[in-house]
């Protein structure tokens, strides 16, 4: 636990992930305090950076984009160039939602939705296989979805 968090911070931060519109008086009811001291931490909380923003989580599948892919991507060679290459273009790519630079047998692994296999296929050729910076892709489709959530786990100690 973070030495600036105390128990009603993790509280305050565990009912905002679990609904980031909640008002202040119904966040206040949650965590048993007056509206003004909650309203004075949740500000803190984002002026600190804890609460980095607030967003609406959207459906993939009512958007159309059906397809969830988990793409991983071995660059070519390891270097700066190459790495900032790679990164600099997967920032302003919309279908992909999620970058890691990650260990192992790959340098990143991307999370990409798509509309259709094809559009898939379209993706890889037409926008990954221009980078001259990858050397190899090893693609895994989603065929169901166990758990998804963008809640930290925070413990009250």
């Amino acid at each position: 636990m973070d030495e600036h968090l105390d128990r009603i911070d993790i509280l305050i931060l565990r009912e905002l992930q679990k609904d980031a519109k909640l008002t202040v008086k119904e966040l206040a009811a949650k965590v048993n305090l007056s509206p003004s001291p909650v309203f004075e931490r949740q500000k803190r909380l984002e002026k600190e950076g804890f609460i980095r923003k607030y967003v609406a989580v959207v459906d993939p599948i009512r958007t159309g984009n059906g397809i969830m892919v988990l793409c991983n991507v071995r660059l070519k060679h390891h270097s700066k160039e190459f790495s900032r290459q790679f990164t600099s273009v997967i920032a302003d790519i919309d279908e992909v939602v999620e970058c890691f630079n990650t260990s192992g047998d790959y340098d990143y692994q991307l999370k990409i939705y798509a509309r259709s296999m094809q559009d898939y296929q379209e993706f890889v050729l037409g926008t990954l296989g221009d980078l001259d910076c990858i050397g190899s892709l090893h693609s895994i489709f989603v065929i169901g979805e166990v758990k998804n959530t963008f809640a930290v786990p925070m413990k009250l100690y």
